[in-house]
């Protein structure tokens, strides 16, 4: 069990430094006159999926208080 909430942490930090990158990465493009929307707009696609990625793994790593 508690390799696993290791694992858990791990990926989380994993994520959340991914997110964090992708955030300074959109910011940018969107300051160049002439930026790549399409590329935007996937970026920001794979920003919410690591977004829903991370809610579940802190859902995960919270003990379930009904229990």
């Amino acid at each position: 069990m508690l390799q696993d909430t290791e694992a858990l942490h791990r990926k989380l930090a994993e994520l959340t430094q991914e997110h964090r990158e992708l955030d300074e990465v959109i910011a940018t493009l969107l300051q160049e006159p002439h930026s790549d929307q399409i590329r935007i707009s996937r970026l920001k696609k794979r920003k919410l999926l690591l977004k829903d990625m991370i809610s579940r793994i802190n859902s995960q790593l919270i003990p379930d208080l009904n229990a």
